[in-house]
Formats: structure tokens, C-alpha cells, sequence
């Protein structure tokens, strides 16, 4: 298992990777951050970018703030930053 940490900017006009901030991912959401609603979308949006299912995707930190911590099963940490277009750390 491993994790990755992520900033959420809730209520942009489309869901998309905005780049990465040193080791943390910035993420645009369109869902409001109303009722659990944006971390939803923040985990449906990063099972269907990393190919895995929903369920393998555990929110772990950060239920009411911007900045996040998802923990992610059956992925390596190289193996998502390749899929979400970060280098591996070498």
C-alpha cells in the first residue's frame, strides 16, 4: 500500500491534474466541498486516472481540509507517479 498526498481545490469548472508541488499532488474538483461530496469526487476521480477500482482508494487525512492524504492499494509509489505523469523518484 502506499499513500499520496494531495491539495483539493473544490468547485472548478472541470475535474483535471493541475501538477505537482514538490511530492504533492494539486488536484481541480468540480464537486463542491459540501457533505463529503468533493472527497467523492476526488476518489472516483483518482481510482479512473490510476486504473484502479474505488474500493482499492481509502481516504486516510484531511476529511474537511484542502490538503489530503489518500492511501492507494495494489499500486506502488513509482507506479502512480507514472500514471499520473510524475517522474519516479530514483
Amino acid at each position: 500500500m502506499s499513500t499520496l498526498e494531495i491539495k483539493v481545490i473544490p468547485g472548478a469548472p472541470r475535474d483535471e491534474v493541475v501538477g505537482w508541488l514538490g511530492g504533492t499532488l494539486k488536484l481541480r474538483i468540480r464537486a463542491p466541498a459540501l457533505a463529503g461530496r468533493a472527497n467523492d469526487a476526488v476518489l472516483a476521480f483518482l481510482a479512473a486516472r490510476l486504473g484502479r477500482p474505488r474500493r482499492d482508494l481509502t481516504l486516510i487525512r484531511g476529511e474537511k481540509a484542502r490538503q489530503k492524504v489518500v492511501r492507494i492499494a495494489g499500486l506502488t509509489p513509482d507506479e502512480i507517479r507514472s500514471r499520473l505523469g510524475m517522474p519516479s523518484v530514483t
